[in-house]
């Protein structure tokens, strides 16, 4: 039997407008579409992006993915969404996963396809690129994200916050992922760098609700959604 073919779909960073024509061909046509759950009950981003296309015989397939750091327990989660995904890949079956921004930055698909891969060699895997937040960040902005030689580093800000100190000797502009957390950490830093007055946070970016903060002298304990990315502009 023919197997069905895994399809990372990249969805962009909130605004349904923002996906492409190709990632939403394959949408439609998938006879599964799954993604990652969301908290509480509630619709996962990805899942809000896409309601509107989905179709009543098209499969629903939500997959856990925690919201945790430790190894083991993610590692478990990974594999039990890859064996749920096979099931109907095995069967002959196109699974569509959506999932926020481009799916090969900083992306959960990114560890279910590998694990898939592992545990299914035989499996077939295709991606599609999509509009992620640094870029959707600089147009809500109206900002160049780089012009001409500037050099631009991401960091996700969770996991390296004491590299900024670092980054920004050299860096002339910065993104930070997943600022939301240590987002009091990062503003002391910048602070010291006299660099408040060239940052820029942006909530839910291109969602309706979206909240874009310039200036952050005044703002060092802002309370912050998952979805809020920084930008610090070193050399303007």
């Amino acid at each position: 039997m023919k197997l069905g073919t895994l399809y990372g779909i990249s969805v962009g960073p909130g605004d349904p407008d923002l996906i492409t024509l190709k990632a939403l061909r394959i949408l439609k046509q998938a006879p599964v579409v799954a993604f990652p759950t969301g908290v509480r009950g509630k619709p996962g981003m990805a899942q809000q992006i896409v309601a509107q296309w989905l179709e009543n015989h098209q499969v629903q397939l939500p997959l856990t993915f925690p919201y945790v750091q430790d190894t083991a327990i993610l590692t478990q989660a990974w594999q039990l969404a890859a064996e749920q995904v096979w099931n109907y890949l095995g069967l002959g079956q196109d699974v569509a996963f959506v999932c926020e921004g481009d799916v090969s930055f900083y992306s959960t698909f990114t560890y279910l396809a590998q694990r898939l891969q592992q545990l299914h060699p035989q499996s077939l895997i295709q991606t599609v690129p999509g509009v992620s937040s640094p870029m959707a960040t600089a147009s809500v902005l109206g900002l160049p994200l780089t012009i001409r030689d500037q050099r631009l580093v991401v960091l996700p800000a969770l996991y390296n916050v004491e590299e900024l100190e670092k980054v920004l000797a050299w860096a002339d502009v910065v993104v930070l992922l997943k600022v939301s957390s240590v987002y009091q950490q990062v503003w002391q830093v910048l602070h010291r760098h006299q660099l408040l007055e060239n940052a820029y946070v942006v909530e839910r970016a291109t969602l309706p609700e979206q909240v874009i903060y310039r200036n952050l002298c005044d703002r060092p304990n802002l309370a912050l959604p998952y979805f809020s990315l920084l930008i610090v502009k070193v050399n303007q």
